[in-house]
């Protein structure tokens, strides 16, 4: 079966991730847009679609509403549940319709979804994989924009 959607518990990811909105508290609105801004260009280079997971009674006051779409979704637990009770619920969800990624560095959380079928990475893991790419894109889009930019100098 293909991979069909990536599970990110955010605030595990966000306190792996320091270089991110650096200076920034990992529970802020700043930090949490840089993480959403980061995963939507990667969901953009990789096709899979990507839903972010925050703990919280719905989005704390004052947060501007995210722009979910089927690509990328951003949830806040509801008042009563975690990230966790919603991650679980998806990949069991998704279990028909491929395999499901978790990104977390809670093990309890990780051994959960391997039971139900799906795979986890450690969120250490899955920052070298986005840094990755995204310097590899970043590369390409430079070496492309180069050769564009020689080819309107020369008229064609």
């Amino acid at each position: 079966m293909a991979l069909v959607r990536i599970l990110v518990d955010g605030y595990s990811l966000l306190h792996a991730w320091p270089e991110l909105a650096r200076g920034k508290a990992r529970h802020s609105a700043a930090a949490r847009e840089e993480l959403i801004h980061i995963l939507t260009r990667y969901q953009d280079a990789i096709g899979t679609p990507i839903t972010i997971f925050f703990d919280g009674s719905g989005a704390p006051s004052g947060t501007p509403k995210p722009e979910s779409n089927s690509s990328l979704e951003v949830i806040y637990s509801p008042a009563g549940r975690t990230a966790d009770d919603l991650i679980e619920r998806s990949a069991h969800l998704f279990r028909p319709y491929g395999e499901v990624l978790v990104v977390t560095n809670d093990s309890l959380e990780r051994d959960t979804v391997t039971t139900l079928g799906g795979y986890s990475s450690l969120c250490a893991h899955f920052i070298k994989d986005v840094q990755i790419l995204l310097k590899e894109e970043t590369g390409l889009l430079a070496h492309y924009n180069r050769r564009e930019n020689e080819r309107f100098k020369r008229g064609g």
